[in-house]
């Protein structure tokens, strides 16, 4: 008889924990993985997913006000927000159940229950049943924080309500200033609201290179969205079916609906971590974990989200796929963190990867950009007045690209694909020298010859 009901018990069915599992089970291991809401966790129940759905919902907007420029007559569009909502609940449900189909396929046990530890070794599950596992691996993501508890926060919607509200807010107010708040906000502008975004710093897209920040914040403005920033929502009242939030600066804003995108915090909470001993991290309140995603008790590891690392569902997958590698298939593999393409499905779209401007130029002694800010050619007919921004950070030293910053269309689609050149360690030479694809607008990344800027750090002077 085994010391142990299962080789690897996974908390929580999201992405990074089904494919740990999925690969735990193909190097032979007997897994359990137990998800206590819905399988796919928050990048296909509540988050990445449903959200790319609304915004491609949303850009219909600006494609029928484009249209006319190119000859289009369109007959007035109307907008049915319960279509929307139901058609995008039904795609969700067809993921989840590819998602739980794929873990069982792969050999392991699926249990729809909330697991808490009882000790090191032993998890209890909401249905009775108690698990005994080698190896326990939490992946239990994270969720909206709503930050400082404010009169009237009982009002405030997160990114986890905002999925599924009855109908289409004809204003809406939204604080935060990184890429949830971002995105929603330019969703419901382009859906038609009228939309207010309040920010505490001073530009939105905190840690994004500067000309990102402040290119992305004209073309909001320009669409219509009011950004405020250096301010804060004080206080949210009900008056019968609106809502009226005080913020610090003075001001009092009108809305239908309010909603907090400012922060998430790991899930942590009332998993009986305490009876195991695993240590969490001072800084960001994460679980604690080495290069091998262990934590401080060696048979439980953390992957995705609960860490509060890199909050991205790549990271989360290829995390999950090398503890599997590591524990179970005897291949260590530690998982590489520089060069994390990132997108922000903004309106306009910014894609990034690599060192941005400042970062640059605090490690490299000598720092060329590039950078072309141009009205894109379908703009021309059309007679919207966006741009595009692209920018190349080099280290004028080697000639590598260090980063690449896109804001326009299909950014993101761009940057995955520049991505893998900037991983290669490419140089400002091999752009050069690749043919520009003609008339396309990533052509501008190989025909940016002259640098818009030098710069030469102190110390290398």
């Amino acid at each position: 008889m085994t010391e142990f009901d299962t080789d690897l018990f996974v908390i929580g069915g999201g992405s990074g924990g089904v494919r740990a599992a999925r690969i735990a089970a193909g190097h032979g291991a007997r897994v359990i993985v137990a998800e206590e809401y819905r399988f796919g966790g928050t990048c296909v129940i509540r988050g990445c997913v449903p959200k790319k759905l609304m915004v491609y919902a949303s850009h219909f907007h600006h494609d029928f006000r484009d249209a006319a420029g190119f000859g289009w007559t369109v007959a007035e569009a109307q907008f049915d927000w319960p279509t929307l909502i139901a058609n995008k609940d039904k795609e969700i449900a067809r993921l989840e159940s590819i998602y739980a189909t794929n873990v069982e396929k792969s050999g392991a046990r699926t249990v729809k229950a909330r697991a808490v530890f009882e000790d090191p070794h032993t998890l209890r599950l909401s249905t009775g049943e108690t698990v005994r596992a080698k190896y326990v691996l939490i992946a239990t993501g994270g969720a909206p924080n709503h930050g400082t508890m404010i009169p009237g926060i009982e009002h405030v919607i997160s990114s986890n309500e905002v999925f599924h509200l009855p109908e289409l807010p004809k204003r809406i107010l939204i604080q935060g200033g990184g890429y949830i708040a971002l995105e929603f906000a330019c969703i419901f502008a382009g859906l038609g609201s009228d939309v207010t975004l309040v920010y505490r710093g001073d530009n939105i897209l905190r840690g994004f290179d500067e000309d990102v920040r402040s290119h992305v914040r004209t073309e909001m403005e320009r669409a219509g969205i009011s950004i405020l920033t250096g301010c804060t929502v004080a206080k949210v009242e009900k008056l019968g079916d609106e809502y009226t939030s005080h913020l610090s600066s003075g001001s009092s804003i009108a809305s239908d609906q309010v909603m907090f995108a400012i922060g998430r915090h790991p899930n942590v909470a009332n998993l009986g971590l305490e009876k195991t001993g695993v240590a969490i991290n001072p800084d960001n309140g994460g679980i604690a974990v080495n290069e091998y995603c262990q934590t401080s008790v060696p048979h439980i590891y953390a992957i995705g989200d609960v860490t509060h690392r890199i909050n991205l569902t790549p990271v989360a997958i290829r995390e999950g796929h090398a503890f599997a590698d590591t524990v179970f298939g005897n291949r260590p593999g530690q998982v590489d963190y520089t060069n994390i393409p990132t997108a922000v499905f903004s309106q306009p779209e910014v894609g990034t990867v690599g060192l941005t401007e400042s970062q640059a130029r605090a490690l490299y002694d000598r720092v060329d950009i590039y950078k072309a800010d141009f009205r894109p050619m379908k703009a021309t007919l059309s007679g919207s007045q966006v741009r595009t921004l692209m920018k190349l950070i080099v280290d004028a030293d080697s000639d590598r690209v260090l980063g690449c910053h896109i804001v326009g269309p299909e950014a993101g689609e761009l940057v995955q694909v520049i991505a893998i050149a900037v991983k290669m360690k490419a140089t400002k030479a091999d752009f050069d020298s690749t043919m520009a694809l003609h008339p396309t607008a990533a052509e501008e990344l190989v025909t940016m010859r002259t640098p818009t800027a030098r710069y030469v750090r102190d110390a290398a002077e």
